[in-house]
């Protein structure tokens, strides 16, 4: 066999809607597939407003400016995470404050963030690790009682759900990704989701390069200039036209992924019982969308032998983040704490492949794989 990490899943109707979109005669940002798109999300999710951005590191870095960051702002950020979610406020000036995961699950611990927090903190950035939530009413608790911006980084949380309310919608900003690798895809591709409404205005403005162009276009001024700093935020609509596909899709997308994700469990859970790996962890609080599966191995040496061991069975399964605490770019500026469990995770994480088109026969080839590696 050869099984690939990811493959890309096509619905069938992307090519039409790209070509509707191309005869249109508009292809632009902000077109009809744009538009289709933001309703999706309005009517599905509730979502105040929202915004379609060509990446989810796009959405973050408009997040950044929206909370005006400034030179010195503190902003907590879990190392266990990939780069966009730090570098987007980097970028404005803010000294990042890395926390340690869960021992639980990759996701931040909510228990250590109070003892991060200081006069200059302006923003935490959660990321909801695999799609699934972190205790988002202890979060707003901490971060309302401090004045304090929730950003959350559900690039990876789409359709997933914290005591029935959808990721993203809970903090004052929410930036999700369509990249090829995530359950809906746009090949490249994000969305910023505004929930507080003193944004909603200079959203707008910040994703149309700083002017008051959409104002301009509903007719409410009479001509659009240079209002406020921006940037061109917004794709063209042909990566709208695909999303929207996808998004008409979402639920058949879903069930195989969560079929897939279940399917590993069961056949994994005899290796967790017996003390060799540990699956993921979902809380009561949580759902699953089904966006990854993981398995925490042992040692690092361990890891390495495990993915080199289904490398030569054809299967590409891989690692996942390196700490940022620890990055060549990052490490002479952290405040030298240890951070344990990112290192863990960093350490001893591994992938397993998950897409729409991997077939029940691949799932047991694989979970097999890995349990004669462990029982041998």
């Amino acid at each position: 066999m050869n099984i690939s990490f990811n493959k890309p899943y096509l619905t069938g109707k992307e090519a039409h809607y790209i070509y509707d979109a191309v005869f249109s005669g508009k292809i632009s940002g902000n077109g009809k597939y744009t538009n289709k798109c933001h309703e999706f999300f309005a009517q599905k999710y509730g979502f105040k407003k929202s915004l379609l951005t060509t990446s989810c590191t796009d959405a973050l870095e408009m997040a950044a400016i929206l909370i005006d960051i400034k030179e010195g702002d503190e902003v907590i950020i879990p190392s266990y995470t990939f780069v966009s979610s730090a570098n987007a406020f980097v970028l404005r000036g803010a000294k990042i404050v890395f926390a340690d995961s869960s021992a639980l699950n990759p996701n931040l611990d909510i228990d250590k963030i109070e003892e991060l927090i200081t006069a200059k903190t302006k923003a935490i950035v959660i990321v909801h690790y695999g799609g699934v939530a972190v205790d988002m009413d202890k979060l707003m608790a901490i971060a309302n009682k401090n004045n304090i911006f929730v950003i959350e980084d559900a690039a990876q949380a789409i359709d997933s759900y914290y005591k029935n309310k959808p990721l993203g919608s809970i903090g004052h900003l929410a930036a999700f990704s369509f990249h090829e690798t995530k359950n809906i895809i746009s090949g490249e591709g994000g969305l910023l989701v505004i929930n507080d409404s003193q944004f909603e205005k200079r959203a707008e403005i910040i994703w149309e390069k700083g002017t008051n162009r959409r104002a301009f276009f509903r007719g409410e001024v009479d001509k659009y200039s240079w209002v406020d700093i921006g940037s061109s935020y917004l794709p063209s609509d042909i990566i709208a036209a695909f999303l929207f596909a996808q998004l008409e899709n979402i639920e058949l997308i879903q069930n195989k992924r969560k079929f897939i994700w279940n399917l590993y469990n069961d056949l994994l859970t005899p290796l967790e019982k017996n003390g060799f790996i540990k699956l993921p962890y979902i809380p009561d609080y949580a759902t699953n969308n089904a966006h990854m599966f993981y398995i925490v191995c042992k040692t690092g040496e361990q890891k390495e032998k495990l993915i080199a061991r289904l490398k030569d069975q054809g299967i590409l399964a891989v690692f996942h983040y390196l700490s940022l605490h620890k990055s060549p770019y990052y490490e002479g500026k952290h405040d030298g704490r240890t951070l344990p469990f990112s290192d863990l995770y960093s350490d001893c994480l591994i992938r397993l492949p998950l897409y729409y088109e991997l077939t029940e026969e691949e799932v047991r080839y694989i979970a097999k794989t890995i349990t004669d590696f462990f029982q041998n």
